[in-house]
This record gives C-alpha cells, structure tokens and sequence, in this order.
C-alpha cells in the first residue's frame, strides 16, 4: 500500500477559484444588465402628463401657493363615518372661513380607478360635508376652495377609512 496520493482526485486551485469569480460576477452583471434596461424601456421618467406646461406655469404656482400662505387659513380633512367627508375650515384668529366654494375630488393614492366628485355644503360655520359612496382603505382628497372675493385655497390630504 502507497502513501502516494491518487491522481484522479480534484484538487481546487487558484484559476478554478478565478473562473467561479468571473462566472458568479458575469452572472450578476447580466442580470442587472437585463433589469436596468427593463426598467429603463417601461418608465419614461415622467410624473406629470404635460411637464412641458407644468414647467412654464412654476412661477404661476410659486405665486399662488405664496398668495393661499398670506390667507393664514388653515384646513383640515377627515371622515365622519365612512362615507362623509368633513372639511373645516378656520382663518387668522381661528375664526371659521364661511361662504366657500369647492371643487373637490376623492380618489385612490395609486391608481385613477374609482376617482369620485365631491359636493360640499356648509353644514355649522366653517365646517363643510360631501356625502360619498361608503370608502374604506386609504384615499387622497383634493381640494381647491374659493371665497366670495375669489381667493383660492388648495389642499390635499390621505384619507384612511375604516
């Protein structure tokens, strides 16, 4: 019997580690490859659907937003069971603003499906309801409020129903 080791036994060594490298990391770069380009075909960078026109109106709304902060009112959105939509409304000095109009919407955080209309009336001073279909889960109202004197207020909120 010989101590010899036998021939025909695999030993690892410094190209076959060499090789695993190259093959593990070659893998992982194709399939980033193949994940960064999908990526890149499906999602065309936009989130708005006309930024062209969004971006000549950004002084517009620079304006706007400075002119609804110089109106020192405040609002806050909730739901009164689940299928009243309750805004108040309060000025500087925390007096109710009365007397407005809206044009309101209601509809899902990620998708456009079952967006809904809003019809706000003056229920007590300064506090306005929207009766809507019973929602539950979370939703995003959006708000935009005049007074008498055509002053604009514009607000978004998420909603979460029971």
């Amino acid at each position: 019997m010989s101590l010899a080791s036998n021939p025909t036994r695999f030993r690892l060594t410094g190209w076959h580690v060499l090789a695993m490298f190259v093959v593990f990391f070659g893998v992982d770069i194709a399939v980033n490859t193949v994940m960064i380009v999908g990526a890149y075909k499906t999602y065309p960078g936009e989130v708005a659907d006309n930024p062209y026109e969004d971006g000549l109106a950004y002084d517009s709304t620079i304006g706007r937003k400075e002119a609804q902060a110089k109106l020192g009112w405040r609002m806050t959105a909730g739901l009164e069971g689940a299928s009243v939509v309750r805004i108040t409304a309060v000025g500087p000095g925390a007096r109710p603003v009365m007397g407005l109009r809206f044009q309101a919407s209601l509809g899902r955080p990620a998708t456009e499906t079952g967006k809904r209309v809003l019809a706000f009336r003056e229920t007590a001073p300064g506090v306005y309801d929207a009766a809507t279909a019973p929602i539950s889960g979370a939703w995003d109202v959006k708000v935009t409020a005049y007074d008498a004197r055509g002053r604009r207020f514009d607000a978004e909120r998420r909603l979460i129903g029971p």
